[in-house]
């Protein structure tokens, strides 16, 4: 039990950084379009593009990756979607324009977007049924310390040396990666896997066959509306406060401290997720999410926008842990890569759609509340679909 309990440890800690420089990376992002916008005088348009073709990447990566997942193996395409981000993000450090900034953010974004569903089903693949919940949202928990790094580059290095080299610093990862390769064994369901000889149309097949369809429904829509509301919000974040009146270096320092609110929703989520399962979770933590979006966006004091902020960031973020739990739950090891890859590429559409749509309502002079607003009924029809056509997954045993 010891030796299986360090391996754990050793997979959730492996798996887990290379997590975190994904959402260094995706975090950081959200103050270099602000520093951006004051160095290149962008508009809201252009600003809401950078967001969604790191999006647009996003779902290319996650469909194709996830397909390949079940073909060459978890640990292979962890490693290649890793290394393609890291040069990728730190290629873009010496851009000029915003034409080729945003060439290298939509390869930037294959590597988030495949490498995100693939960690997720290596880890819930490695993990017995008991813990595996609990470990999944773990994983995810990583993803807070990588926007801590990022807030604390950015409030750090961003106002002093430029976004340039916060983006040399983002490409770092490459090098963890090639030490991955070593250390990382592949998961076990997918070394027994059956060898046979399935075609890329029959996985796609069988997501939607009639044994499937119901979770792949499920799984689509809670994925686009919670992507859509989160890439929407969260990149806005920074250039959300200088448009209610504060710094550029002063909204950098309250984005930190909402931060630091996500450790306590992913802790909370992953100490319930084992008690009272999957759907509970989601459902609390995604209607928090709504309300808390709905009180940010229509906030007009110092102290309700950081509550609401705060609040915001420790829903939203507990519940992508739990999602990242319970996705890989709904499928067999065959099309397991395919079916979370796939439903992880439709929440990337809305992660398009998101930012582009407050650049396009920011421009067209609607307030900050009435866009929030939009995120939170946005959730709440995710979460009526989880509550209705959703199946509780709690301890099932991974075949």
């Amino acid at each position: 039990m010891e030796n299986k309990a360090i391996s754990q440890k050793k997979l959730l800690s492996i798996a887990g950084l290379g997590w975190m420089f994904d959402a260094m990376d995706v975090g950081m992002l959200s103050f270099i379009i602000a520093a951006l916008n004051a160095d290149w005088g962008l508009t809201p348009e252009q600003m809401g593009w950078i967001g969604s073709v790191n999006s647009i990447g996003m779902a290319v990566g996650a469909l194709v990756f996830g397909i390949w997942a079940d073909r060459i193996g978890r640990k292979n395409i962890f490693i290649i979607t890793l290394l393609l981000f890291s040069l990728a993000s730190g290629a873009s450090a010496f851009t000029t324009t915003l034409a080729a900034f945003l060439v290298l953010r939509f390869f930037v974004g294959m590597g988030l977007g495949g490498e995100l569903p693939v960690a997720s089903t290596l880890v819930s693949e490695s993990v017995p049924a008991k813990d595996r919940g609990r470990v999944v949202v773990l994983l995810e928990s990583f993803w807070a310390f990588g926007w801590l790094l990022s807030a604390l580059i950015s409030y750090f290095i961003i106002p002093s040396y430029g976004w340039k080299i916060a983006l040399i610093i983002s490409a770092i990862p490459a090098f963890y990666a090639l030490y991955l390769r070593v250390n990382l064994p592949d998961s076990p369901a997918f070394s027994k896997k059956k060898v046979e000889k399935r075609t890329v149309i029959q996985n796609i097949q069988d997501v939607w066959s009639k044994d499937h369809s119901r979770s792949t429904f499920v799984l689509w829509v809670v994925w686009f509306t919670v992507v859509f509301s989160y890439y929407g919000m969260f990149l806005w974040l920074p250039s959300v406060m200088v448009m209610k009146g504060f710094s550029m270096i002063k909204s950098f320092e309250y984005v930190l401290i909402m931060t630091l609110a996500q450790l306590p929703g992913y802790y909370t989520a992953a100490w319930l997720i084992e008690k009272l399962g999957r759907k509970f979770v989601l459902v609390t933590y995604l209607l928090g999410t709504a309300a808390s979006a709905l009180v940010f966006g229509n906030a007009e004091t110092t102290a309700i926008l950081m509550t609401a902020g705060i609040l915001l960031s420790f829903f939203n973020l507990g519940a992508w842990g739990a999602l990242y739990a319970y996705t890989p739950e709904q499928y067999p090891a065959v099309i397991r890569g395919t079916g979370s890859g796939m439903a992880a590429s439709i929440g990337r559409v809305g992660g398009i759609l998101g930012p582009l749509l407050v650049g396009s309502l920011v421009a067209a002079g609607y307030s900050i509340g009435f866009i929030f607003t939009i995120f939170c009924i946005s959730i709440v029809v995710g979460v009526v679909v989880l509550a209705f056509f959703g199946r509780e997954t709690k301890q099932i045993e991974l075949t």
